[in-house]
């Protein structure tokens, strides 16, 4: 009775956003939107926070097949176990029956509070994680095993009243396979950067099947929870040069802390033991290129950047209390969330540096003050991102959904359009295929649906949009609004976020 309950409130969603896609968005109607918010958030899937949500594709939705996950053998496991990192089953869980469950309800019971594990969300991992589309494999390509099938009742979130206030797209899917890293590069230029020279040391290693190499060590198939060589973090670069796991920027703030004796304000060449070499400056034709060019005012506003920056730039000897620190005081900055960081037009000692790239104090300044840009991108810090492993749920939901109030009193509100999204699923499962075939698929993604809120006076009201996006569709409502060059990468048949629109 509560699945065919389900399926009629999605029916009923589907159809009512039926009614309202009705009428395209034409240019003219665009125009009247003069700023465009994009807040990213980390890693969480579309499932795991909004898969109760009424009127969705939920998990009501999901097949047996969907939700049943198999080992490496092909077979369905016979029950599911949470692994701890150090490769053993972790004794705080119970085992738990193959499928996905709510991490907020018996037998786990675990607080949205608490800082609770992270699931491995890696490029290779993810590709066999999702398995050409069947997704039954998220339980043995995880670190973690069964935690990456759970799920929570989103309604407890400050910002699932935004997305019943206004449209959430229940069809986004994020823009590449993997993690952090590479989806924020997406997100600015659709682009995968290029590490030709990569140290042998920081390319995956796949077998003759073109998988990730097995460790030896690695469980029983029918347990799930593989070990691999190319873990944490190997397997950074491709074989043939591109750089798809987290790799430091050039530039501070850096993982890589300065040469002794070098430029404060580049990460050591040589690169560290754990982290291995920066990346070298990329050159790509990014978003912020394109907005440029037309004149167009843009800034990339990063919660802890200023601190981070003075942090970045303390002699190598000294220990850092900003970047990647979880001491109290610290806002965890997380530096490879910082895409334009990575080129170099926007190096130490630019122009382009110093009037694009800011803290997020200046972005609530300019929020309150009514001078935001015509397009601003809000990276909130480690603190307030939502990221599990390092920081909790709920404190980056209250932090968020702060962030829409202030966007709301603005001076610019009525003319305003803001997305709030996810990088990437942070390892979490979702019954969804990706998206695939000709305008769609290549050998970077798109990956895993993650939640995407559309917030604006334009938004239609108390609406699922089920139209097909993927991160590059930001890229491509941007492109479309202001009139910028084309940037190769953004996927065809991804749309570009007017499904969600309504002019009056």
């Amino acid at each position: 009775m509560k699945r065919l309950f389900a399926l009629v409130l999605a029916l009923a969603g589907a159809l009512v956003f039926a009614g309202q896609a009705a009428a395209e968005v034409d240019d003219r109607q665009l125009s009247r939107i003069e700023t465009i918010v994009v807040i990213y958030a980390e890693n969480r899937s579309f499932d795991h926070l909004y898969g109760m949500f009424p009127g969705a594709n939920g998990i009501a939705n999901a097949t047996a097949a969907q939700k049943t996950q198999t080992g490496h053998d092909g077979k369905p496991l016979a029950q599911i176990t949470v692994w701890g990192h150090d490769g053993k089953a972790d004794p705080k869980f119970p085992k738990l029956a193959n499928g996905p469950f709510r991490i907020d309800a018996p037998p786990v019971s675990r607080s949205l509070g608490d800082v609770l594990p992270s699931p491995i969300h890696a490029y290779f991992h993810h590709i066999e994680q999702i398995n050409g589309g069947r997704n039954d494999r998220f339980v043995a390509m995880s670190t973690v095993g069964a935690w990456t099938m759970g799920y929570i009742d989103g309604s407890v979130m400050k910002l699932w009243t935004w997305a019943k206030d206004y449209t959430l797209a229940d069809n986004f899917f994020m823009g590449a396979f993997g993690g952090s890293f590479l989806n924020h590069q997406w997100l600015v230029c659709a682009c995968t950067p290029e590490f030709k020279n990569a140290p042998e040391a920081m390319r995956v290693r796949l077998g003759a099947d073109g998988k990730l190499e097995r460790r030896p060590e690695s469980p029983p198939a029918e347990e799930g929870a593989v070990r691999v060589f190319s873990a944490g973090l190997g397997g950074q670069i491709t074989r043939d040069g591109f750089a798809v796991n987290t790799t430091q920027p050039p530039y501070q703030p850096s993982g890589i802390p300065p040469a002794p004796g070098g430029d404060l304000n580049l990460a050591d060449p040589k690169g560290t033991k754990t982290l291995n070499e920066p990346l070298p400056p990329q050159t790509a034709r990014t978003i912020g290129d394109t907005l440029t060019a037309k004149n167009i005012s843009w800034a990339w506003y990063a919660g802890g950047y200023s601190a981070a920056l003075a942090d970045g730039r303390r002699p190598p000897g000294e220990k850092r209390k900003v970047i990647y620190s979880r001491e109290p005081e610290s806002p965890i900055f997380q530096p490879h969330h910082q895409p334009f960081n990575y080129f170099a037009r926007f190096a130490p000692g630019t122009a382009d540096r110093e009037r694009f790239l800011k803290d997020g104090e200046d972005f609530v300044r300019d929020i309150e003050h009514g001078t935001l840009p015509q397009v601003a991108f809000y990276k909130p810090a480690g603190r307030f991102n939502q990221h599990p492993g390092y920081t909790d749920l709920m404190s980056g939901d209250a932090h968020i959904a702060g962030i829409l109030e202030k966007l709301r009193k603005s001076p610019q509100w009525p003319r305003m359009l803001v997305i709030v999204t996810y990088d990437e699923h942070g390892g979490f499962w979702d019954h969804v295929p990706p998206p695939s075939g000709p305008g769609w698929g290549d050998r970077w993604g798109p990956g895993t649906r993650i939640p995407a809120i559309i917030v604006s006076p334009f938004a239609k009201k108390g609406a699922v949009d089920s139209t097909s996006y993927d991160t590059t569709s930001i890229i491509k409502l941007i492109t479309r609004r202001f009139d910028l060059e084309k940037l190769p990468g953004v996927r065809e048949k991804a749309g570009d976020l007017t499904g969600a629109l309504e002019f009056r």
